[in-house]
């Protein structure tokens, strides 16, 4: 059980799971069990206007979120909880929608609605640069894995596609595009998180299920 779901990330044991309430204007990050799909715990992550959580990134001792008004060219708070207890740690501000977010060595990579531009912060939420977006996929999740940006969302026409794009240049590597669950989604629609070989997607609202492929370099062939 979710609401409509926005981002995932997972370790060895945990899957974490942020999804909105618009109707109510909550927001919140979920824990599960990764082995048994147990429920753990949820924490409400809305700030007044601020209820809509994106894609999430884990880098071991914090999550990063993203919590921003449910509207285009609004704003947003990046917070940083702790993955133990999920509690708050710090946070800053940004003046757009952040719909989603990577983590990496030193700096965040975050995207607005859509992905129309990507932002590059350091840790403490100082703007280094801010990119236009050079494909045409609305980005929904992003990771940044191995020195280079994940990013997973929907083409034109409502496509599914998983990108890999070089850092910092932030160009078009590779992209693999997926097909739909049998109720009709993309499966890139929502959530999408990589570590390894495995790749986990989350695409549709409660009950949400949780789907898990592997990829064969180097012609990233997505396998269930």
């Amino acid at each position: 059980d979710t609401h409509h779901v926005q981002g995932i990330d997972f370790d060895e044991r945990h899957v974490w799971v942020t999804s909105v309430d618009k109707a109510q204007r909550k927001g919140y990050l979920q824990e599960f069990s990764i082995a048994t799909g147990e429920h753990l715990r949820t924490v409400d992550v809305a700030e007044g206007d601020r209820f809509h959580p994106g894609g999430i990134s884990a880098d071991g001792e914090f999550l990063w979120v993203p919590v921003a008004e449910y509207r285009r060219d609004s704003s947003s708070v990046i917070q940083k909880r702790s993955v133990r207890t999920l509690e708050l740690q710090c946070e800053f501000d940004v003046a757009d929608h952040i719909g989603c977010i990577a983590i990496a060595l030193g700096f965040l990579i975050g995207a607005n609605w859509d992905s129309r531009d990507f932002y590059v912060w350091d840790r403490t939420g100082r703007l280094l640069r801010k990119v236009p977006n050079p494909t045409a996929n609305a980005y929904q999740d992003i990771k940044f894995v191995d020195g280079r940006l994940v990013a997973s969302g929907l083409l034109p026409g409502r496509n599914g596609a998983i990108d890999w794009l070089d850092y910092p240049s932030l160009r078009l590597i590779r992209r693999v595009t997926v097909g739909q669950t049998s109720r009709g989604v993309p499966y890139t629609s929502e959530g999408m998180a990589i570590r390894g070989d495995r790749i986990l997607l989350l695409p549709e609202d409660s009950p949400s299920r949780l789907f898990q492929f592997s990829f064969v370099a180097p012609a990233f062939q997505l396998k269930k």
